[in-house]
């Protein structure tokens, strides 16, 4: 009896067409085509594959599938079953018909693998409880980040940056600051009045003191500060915190 590959092969040539037509009709490489004549199945995917190979390639030679498949189900060794939907795939255009029966065999495979992902996924183990009551009192004990302003950066810098103050006058200390951007300022006048808001950019703030200023800002690059009409260098870098830099830095000293 001959082998599936040498039937194929002389319908084929009975017929007097190539491996290349019958690939670009049926959208079966040439690979698998070539793989299929020299019945070698090694080089071919899944049965339900290699059967769908067969149908589209007797379809496209308007020959019946049946031999073919019945050759290949005893060299496989599975049941020859009759094939009952020729007759539905037949009755339309026979080069229609190869594409048809590889889509679906294709979709029937997709079908398989979804649920089979499906199934493996509802199988897997569960996920780790939530943490017990301790672990979420001791989360709940770090200190909250809205405490510090919205402007301020994380980096603080705790002691003040060496500014070059204008000289101090006698008499009434006058401090300005433009904000070039949004920031959180907190000033102290003197050891009383103490004004604390976050400055968008463009605004600009006017306060007089007898002795001195005492500044604490969040966004130390985002201010200009002039003291007395003199313009100061810069506090520091965009998103540096200072706290409680005293103006004039002569008054360090001085009071709490």
């Amino acid at each position: 009896m001959s082998t599936v590959g040498i039937r194929l092969r002389e319908l084929r040539e009975a017929k007097g067409v190539s491996l290349d037509d019958i690939a670009r009709s049926t959208r079966v490489g040439r690979r698998h085509l070539e793989a299929l004549e020299s019945d070698s199945w090694g080089e071919l995917p899944a049965p339900v594959f290699v059967k769908g190979f067969i149908r589209a390639y007797c379809d496209f030679l308007d020959a019946s599938p049946d031999e073919a498949l019945g050759v290949y189900r005893e060299a496989a060794g599975e049941s020859v079953k009759p094939e009952r939907v020729q007759s539905i795939l037949r009755s339309g255009p026979s080069r229609l018909a190869g594409p048809l029966v590889i889509s679906l065999v294709l979709f029937v495979a997709l079908g398989a693998s979804l649920f089979a992902l499906r199934f493996g996924l509802k199988s897997s183990p569960p996920q780790a409880p939530a943490p017990s009551g301790s672990a979420r009192s001791d989360t709940a004990r770090v200190p909250s980040s809205a405490s510090i302003p919205a402007a301020a950066a994380p980096a603080v810098q705790s002691q003040p940056v060496p500014v070059s103050a204008a000289e101090p006058k006698p008499g009434p200390q006058r401090l300005v600051i433009h904000a070039v951007e949004p920031t959180w300022l907190r000033v102290q006048v003197d050891d009383g009045q103490v004004s604390e808001e976050l400055l968008p950019a463009g605004a600009v703030r006017e306060w007089t003191a007898s002795r001195r200023f005492v500044l604490t800002v969040g966004n130390a690059g985002g201010l200009e500060v002039d003291l007395n009409g003199k313009r100061m260098p810069s506090l520091g870098a965009r998103g540096a915190v200072i706290q409680k830099l005293v103006l004039p830095q002569d008054m360090q000293g001085t009071g709490s």
